[in-house]
Order: structure tokens, then C-alpha cells, then sequence
């Protein structure tokens, strides 16, 4: 008779730690990742008219509304950088945190009946979200730099003073994806038991926007204890970085960019500890 070999390829076992982060089984499912980005993408905008475009087209809005209303109406000063650059840079960086932020805070209850049937790092989805938003990142990216281009050569010739810090972009990103992910699983966590956290979240964020360096400079904020409180925000420090790479005004400050990132490790160190203790036994409550 032929021998039956009952070696099991998949071994399916409680977390030892609640801080273990599993790299390796990420990596193991990463194809099952890249479904979930091609899934993402495709359902956001399916039933569309425009489709894709609206990852132009919001921006736009937006820019042209925040140069009614606060470049013309409250007159809020941009540093002397055209209105239309000042405010799509912090557009730009600020909806992908946003959207990340957002869309991860559901986690548990928009992949109730996924997470039900089928075992796989619950971890996979939350970082799925975050890098299928990449996508509209970089098409709002092009946006701004094709602005850029058109008041750097054509309205303004060398107006503009981009410098090297502007290379820090790749940093800057992962800084604002890894803060998006702690928010995001962290408020996934809570809300399994207590749902009006969510309607709570969708307040915090658009009130957290006026609170970061999106619609007026870091440099406006003169009284010394509020513009400490200003710089406590992890994003401040990564907004006015990315402004003054690529625009030449605002305060960058390593300090600033080093708090951040310190903020983010810790965070991302907390959220992971909750998502594995919630995990566990999610399916009670949600």
C-alpha cells in the first residue's frame, strides 16, 4: 500500500505575544494582498460615470473651494506660493492619510463575513488599503507636479525654489501610511465593541485637517503655545516637510520629522498589540 504522508502544510496557532508580528506569514500571503489592492481599486469607483477621474477631479474641487474661501474670502496667507500649489500639495498628502486612515478603521466590521469563513493574517487587509490609496497618491501627485511645472516654466520661471529635501518624499509617505495604519487598526479594534467610535472617527478626521498645515503655514502661528500644540500633531512636521521640499516655504525641522516618526513606531507598536488581543475573538461582538 502506498504510504499517505499527513505532513500539514499550513499550522494554524494562537500569537505567544500580543506584540508578534508575523513578517513572514505576511509575505506568504502577500498574493492574497495584491487581490485585495486589485480589489480595492476596481469597486471604488465601478458604477462610475467618470471613473478613475475622479481622482483628479476631487482635488481640483477642493483646491478651487479652499481658494474661494480662504485664499479670497478669509485672505489666509500661503508664504507667497500661487494658491493653487500650496493648497494641492496639502491636499494631496493630506487625503491620502485620510483615505487610509478611514478605510482601515473598518477592518473588522467590513470583512466580518471574510474574516468568519477563512483563515489569513487579519494584518493583510489593513495593509492592503493602505497601498492600493498609493495609487491615487501618485496619480494626485502627477497633478501637483504638472501644476508645478506649468507656474515654474510658464507663470513664474524660477519663482518656485524646490530643494533636495523634496527627496525625502519616500519618507514622508511611509511616514503618513504607517500613521494612517496605527490610527486605522487601532480604531478597528475598538469598534468591534463600540460602534459609535466610527461615527466618532468621521468628526475627528475632518476636524483634524484644520489642525494640520493643509489650508494656511506652520509660519502663521505665532503665539508661542499654540504653535507648540501645532507641532504636537505627528503630521505637522511631514505636511511642512513635503511643502518645503518641493515649494521652498514653510519650517522644516529634523526635530519635527524625528517626533513623528517616533510617534509612529509607538503607535503602530500599540494598535498591533490591540489588533492581535481583538482578533482573537472579534466574531463575538461584531
Amino acid at each position: 500500500m502506498k504510504e499517505v504522508n499527513n505532513t500539514w502544510t499550513t499550522v494554524i496557532k494562537p500569537k505567544e505575544r500580543l506584540l508578534q508580528l508575523d513578517l513572514k506569514e505576511l509575505w506568504h500571503y502577500r498574493d492574497l494582498c495584491s487581490l485585495f489592492v486589485r480589489r480595492n481599486i476596481t469597486t471604488q469607483y465601478k458604477q462610475t460615470i467618470l471613473g478613475p477621474l475622479w481622482y483628479i477631479i476631487q482635488p481640483l474641487i477642493t483646491m478651487v473651494m479652499y481658494m474661494v474661501v480662504f485664499g479670497g474670502i478669509a485672505n489666509i496667507s500661503t508664504d507667497g506660493i500661487p494658491q493653487p500649489l500650496f493648497y494641492l500639495g496639502g491636499i494631496c498628502m493630506w487625503q491620502y492619510f485620510s483615505d487610509c486612515l478611514n478605510k482601515t478603521s473598518s477592518t473588522f466590521t467590513d470583512n466580518a463575513g471574510i474574516f468568519g469563513k477563512v483563515y489569513f493574517p487579519r494584518l493583510v487587509v489593513p495593509l492592503a488599503n493602505v497601498l492600493s490609496n498609493l495609487l491615487r497618491f501618485g496619480i494626485q501627485l502627477v497633478l501637483f507636479l504638472i501644476v508645478y511645472a506649468i507656474y515654474q516654466i510658464w507663470i513664474i520661471p524660477g519663482g518656485i525654489h524646490t530643494n533636495g529635501y523634496a527627496l525625502l518624499l519616500p519618507l514622508l509617505v511611509l511616514m503618513l501610511a504607517g500613521l494612517a495604519l496605527g490610527f486605522g487598526i487601532l480604531f478597528s479594534s475598538l469598534t468591534t465593541k463600540y460602534r459609535d467610535l466610527q461615527l466618532l472617527l468621521t468628526y475627528f478626521v475632518s476636524l483634524w485637517m484644520y489642525a494640520t498645515p493643509i489650508i494656511y503655514p506652520l509660519s502663521t502661528i505665532t503665539h508661542p503655545k499654540l504653535h507648540f500644540l501645532m507641532s504636537l500633531n505627528p503630521l505637522t512636521g511631514i505636511v511642512e516637510a513635503f511643502k518645503y521640499g518641493f515649494l521652498g516655504a514653510g519650517e522644516f525641522s529634523w526635530g519635527l520629522l524625528a517626533y513623528s516618526f517616533c510617534f509612529m513606531v509607538v503607535l503602530l507598536a500599540i494598535g498591533i498589540v490591540i489588533f492581535n488581543r481583538v482578533q482573537k475573538t472579534f466574531m463575538d461582538t461584531v
